[in-house]
């Protein structure tokens, strides 16, 4: 794992940590507060699998990443439910729960940041043709890990191929 790479994690876990700190002194019983205390608690547990395959600094941002956005996927299944069901008061917990968690995941590429990320993408590549269309998506995916929308991504690398 290169320099960058560690300084991101440290970063992710320190904003996560520092906003429990902060969030536990305001209100500890707050929606806020339990929810990034699940989101440490779920760290913790992936560290400690690290730690099992000799991953001596515990789990590396990727795992955090992957970990948040299981996170809002299993409220946004618990929200269809609870919604289903009439328990209005659970779906909006949910929602607050959601909203908190997504607060640490990378933005989504849109507009003109999505269309010089592709064209640079293509460019790199030297994608020429509507078959190379995968390649570019594939290599956008891997520079931009979450922050890519499958639709316009693929509308995006179409246009700079041209």
């Amino acid at each position: 794992m290169g320099q960058l790479d560690q300084t991101v994690q440290v970063t992710l876990r320190n904003r996560i940590n520092t906003a429990l700190g902060t969030a536990e002194s305001e209100d500890a019983n707050s929606v806020e507060s339990q929810t990034l205390r699940l989101i440490k608690c779920a760290m913790d547990d992936r560290d400690v699998i690290a730690r099992s395959r000799g991953e001596c600094s515990g789990c590396d941002n990727e795992v955090i990443l992957e970990l948040l956005e299981t996170m809002v996927s299993q409220r946004e299944r618990a929200i269809k439910q609870f919604d289903d069901n009439g328990r209005i008061a659970e779906a909006e917990r949910e929602r607050d729960e959601i909203e908190i968690i997504s607060d640490f995941l990378p933005k989504p590429l849109m507009g003109e940041d999505l269309e010089t990320a592709a064209a640079a993408i293509v460019t790199q590549l030297s994608a020429s043709k509507l078959k190379d269309v995968g390649r570019c998506m594939t290599a956008l995916r891997e520079k931009y890990p979450g922050q890519i929308e499958c639709g316009p991504a693929s509308k995006a690398v179409r246009a700079a191929i041209g």
